[in-house]
């Protein structure tokens, strides 16, 4: 029996992006220099790009002077999940308009020139679409493509990489209705492969080291037709969420609900003392 393996590596290389640069030519480019020193990195069928958002968004100008943070963050903003008041300001977690859950709806200034902040591609999906088609006919493989963000998660410490896009891959593994090793029935298993993915593949990209592109070797089951459904079936229907109120959202849906029961007139028809006539 095989061993399963895959393997992972990141690609050097890339520019400074721009607004309105060709993210797939400077990307191909890219590979192909790491191809001429390395020449098992050549793409072949079935391989995985995970491609870092930040990127997306200068290629697509999503970029904002850092004076408009606040009120590009309000534009991005559905509805505030949650607020916490601390020294340096206030820290916000709201849902994206891609129904993201994020702090300031993934607008920061990390790894953009200074003066700058960066906004989220606006369909990170349609995105990783037209990166997935580029990168497919230049190489000639069927490749698969993953557009990657980090956030945080409610408890548990620290931040980690997510699929905000996906294109031409197989996003999740439902396996309910199967079993498990020992034979049980699974019945609420479904595994995340394309968050999986970003993780492992940001374990070679990093915050701090200039490689904004990985490349997934080994998974070429999950490639698929580009028609394949995105990254955005990854966010839970508001029927399945559990945990939609945010601490701000309570607060305020109970200091509606008392307003409204204080505004409702008083039962007095047996709660009047009654009166004695006196003689």
């Amino acid at each position: 029996m095989a061993m399963p393996r895959y393997t992972v590596w990141g690609i050097p290389g890339l520019p400074e992006i721009g607004a309105g640069d060709d993210l797939v030519a400077l990307i191909a480019a890219a590979i192909d220099a790491t191809v001429a020193e390395d020449a098992d990195a050549a793409l072949r069928d079935g391989d995985i790009l995970v491609i870092t958002s930040k990127i997306v968004s200068k290629a697509e100008g999503m970029q904002v002077p850092v004076a408009d943070r606040e009120k590009a963050i309000t534009q991005d903003t559905v509805r505030i999940v949650a607020e916490r008041v601390h020294p340096g300001g206030v820290t916000k977690i709201v849902e994206t308009r891609h129904g993201l859950i994020m702090a300031a709806a993934g607008i920061d200034t990390s790894n953009v020139p200074d003066g700058l902040a960066l906004r989220l591609p606006l369909d990170p999906d349609s995105s990783a679409r037209a990166l997935c088609a580029g990168l497919r006919q230049h190489f000639g493989v069927a490749l698969g493509i993953i557009i990657t963000d980090t956030l945080g998660r409610p408890w548990r410490v620290g931040q980690t990489d997510v699929a905000i896009g996906a294109a031409g891959i197989v996003v999740t593994d439902d396996l309910r209705g199967g079993v498990d090793a020992n034979g049980r029935p699974l019945n609420v298993t479904i595994t995340v492969l394309a968050d999986e993915l970003a993780g492992a593949a940001d374990l070679v990209k990093g915050k701090a080291s200039g490689i904004p592109v990985a490349v997934v070797r080994g998974l070429a089951r999950l490639v698929t037709d580009m028609d394949a459904p995105g990254a955005r079936t990854l966010v839970r229907s508001v029927d399945d969420d559990m945990f939609r109120f945010g601490s701000a959202e309570a607060y305020q849906l109970g200091y509606q609900a008392a307003r409204a029961e204080l505004r409702e007139p008083p039962d007095h028809s047996e709660s009047q003392p009654k009166r004695v006539k006196k003689d």
